[in-house]
């Protein structure tokens, strides 16, 4: 039996596929499909998509 993704048994987070989905093209194309993992399941999410993404987040403090 294969090793499967840990991603593969769960569903990732709808909102956040909307956000990811609605990025200009050229950052889109920019995200790697780990950073693309990391966001849409909710893990840590790596430093270079922080750098990515920084003109879209809000800091919520």
């Amino acid at each position: 039996m294969d090793s499967e993704n840990k991603t593969t048994k769960k569903k990732p987070d709808p909102e956040r596929m909307a956000i990811l989905r609605s990025l200009p093209i050229e950052i889109k194309q920019q995200i790697s499909g780990e950073e693309a993992n990391a966001f849409l399941y909710k893990e840590e999410l790596p430093d270079s998509l922080l750098d990515k993404l920084k003109d879209y987040l809000v800091d919520e403090e």
